[in-house]
């Protein structure tokens, strides 16, 4: 389906799932709809920046979203990440709170997060495509095997790592990866950023402080959580 445009860091990962008949049947009814009139978000060629943009090797720090921003403009491969220009979206708006109350780091003016992700933070979504205006309409289709392949080859990495998850979709998605309850990696779970759930205890959790605290103490360096005005 797309074994072609994995990048290199990710192939050896990603390529056996890639040959399932699942995978062949997710690229088919991507064709299918796009050749239907559909449009298809965020655009090709932008469906692995995530993975372009952390290589494997590379991954300190595991955020996993849910699907791809389903408006106009707003998705570009990574989760919760907007690109120049656009309005920062609510859940992002609220990471970016937290973000100020935990390291005093100032609200950019802009959602665009690639800098995070070219430092080892993966910005991962379950689904990497939604279907215009339908939000989580691509869930189920078999993104899910390809995503859980990802995180998996993170989870089996020797390196310590931290998996940020943040509702109750991202922590059921890991609930499902070996070796992330073996004290290896630190694992932060906290309500969903969203408007709906962010009082109920993501604000106040701290994440970008314990994911460098850990980071530090296992000699893999910290992010450098600052955005770029």
């Amino acid at each position: 389906m797309m074994a072609d445009t994995v990048p290199p860091s990710w192939r050896a990962a990603l390529d056996p799932v890639l040959a399932t008949p699942e995978a062949r049947r997710l690229g088919g009814w991507l064709r299918t709809l796009e050749e239907g009139g559909a449009t298809v978000y965020p655009p090709r060629g932008q469906r692995l920046t995530a993975l372009e943009l952390t290589p494997l090797d590379a991954v300190k720090v595991v955020i996993l979203g849910q699907d791809p921003y389903h408006g106009p403009g707003q998705a570009h491969g990574l989760a919760f990440s907007v690109p120049p220009g656009e309005r920062v979206p609510p859940s992002l708006a609220n990471m970016l709170k937290e973000l100020k109350a935990d390291l005093g780091i100032d609200h950019p003016g802009h959602g665009n997060l690639e800098v995070w992700a070219r430092q080892g933070v993966l910005l991962l979504n379950n689904a990497l495509t939604v279907t215009a205006g339908q939000a989580g309409s691509h869930q189920q289709q078999g993104w899910e095997a390809i995503t859980d392949a990802a995180v998996a080859a993170v989870a089996a990495r020797p390196e310590p790592s931290v998996f940020v998850l943040w509702g109750s979709h991202a922590q059921a998605k890991a609930a499902r990866i070996a070796g992330l309850s073996d004290g290896r990696h630190l694992v932060l779970r906290a309500p969903h950023p969203s408007p709906l759930s962010a009082h109920r205890g993501f604000f106040g959790s701290r994440p970008y402080s314990q994911a460098n605290a850990f980071l530090e103490q296992h000699g893999r360096g910290a992010i450098d959580w600052r955005l770029p005005g």
